[in-house]
């Protein structure tokens, strides 16, 4: 215990100072249209985002799809830099050029949910990465009671990301909603009640044999068992307070 905390507090000292505001954005691509969306993404998008300011962090596909999804991350400096890279991407005529020939047999896109967070101080450094072993991805959303939110920060800090890299999980970014989301924004919760992470795993049946290591471990047992005691109850709300979902990478990803 005392190494994976020592492990946890080494992690949350080396990147304490990230403070970029990230987005991630969900697109719902019309029927039919998800791989001209890739296109688009991979042949545009992607450089016209760096060339006004947005770091391209990382673009997946749900593994099971059927609402056509596209999901990215991207970072900027802060709030006020990512609206006016925004601003100026919108009005750059080769993004205009792209976007009116990529749609001229219909949009690309029926909806688009979005989300803006930081990343929390015990994130490990959030930037793409790269490996070559066909790894799956997985976006969980945890939602807890009202004012519990920083219980279970404490327990992901002192206990979890060190027994979850303990199991064979790779720990990619976690995060905090800013206060205010915007209308579209799909969550259970509030910024209050949120945590958003990112994890990678070799395979999703990888990932079940970890998950399963991990939650019969005697650490984990007692970190959940002090945790609760101490606020008094779960961490997380008992209807869908843990989301899951396995993504893969696209093939133009900065993150595979």
């Amino acid at each position: 215990m005392k190494a994976l905390l020592a492990l946890a507090m080494l992690t949350t000292a080396a990147f304490a100072a990230d403070t970029r505001v990230f987005e991630m954005r969900t697109y719902y691509a019309a029927p039919g249209k998800l791989d001209a969306l890739n296109a688009r993404f991979r042949d545009h998008t992607c450089k016209l985002f760096e060339k006004h300011g947005l770091t391209n962090i990382g673009y997946w596909v749900p593994i099971e799809n059927p609402e056509n999804k596209l999901v990215y991350v991207i970072a900027a400096p802060d709030r006020a830099a990512r609206d006016a890279s925004f601003k100026a991407f919108g009005t750059d005529p080769e993004w205009k050029k792209a976007a009116s020939e990529s749609e001229k047999d219909g949009r690309l896109v029926t909806k688009i949910e979005q989300l803006f967070f930081t990343a929390l101080e015990f994130s490990p450094e959030i930037k793409p990465s790269v490996s070559t072993d066909g790894r799956v991805f997985e976006l969980r959303t945890y939602t807890t009671p009202p004012g519990k939110l920083e219980n279970l920060h404490a327990r992901f800090r002192d206990h979890t990301l060190a027994l979850f890299t303990k199991h064979g999980m790779t720990n990619l970014a976690y995060w905090k909603l800013l206060p205010e989301q915007p209308k579209n924004a799909n969550l259970l919760g509030t910024p209050d009640t949120t945590l958003i992470y990112l994890l990678a795993h070799a395979s999703p049946e990888a990932a079940k044999a970890s998950f399963g290591a991990f939650r019969a471990d005697p650490d984990w047992v007692a970190a959940k068992k002090a945790s609760e005691e101490k606020a008094g109850g779960s961490l997380t709300v008992e209807k869908d307070g843990v989301k899951s979902v396995f993504l893969k990478a696209t093939d133009y990803s900065p993150t595979k």
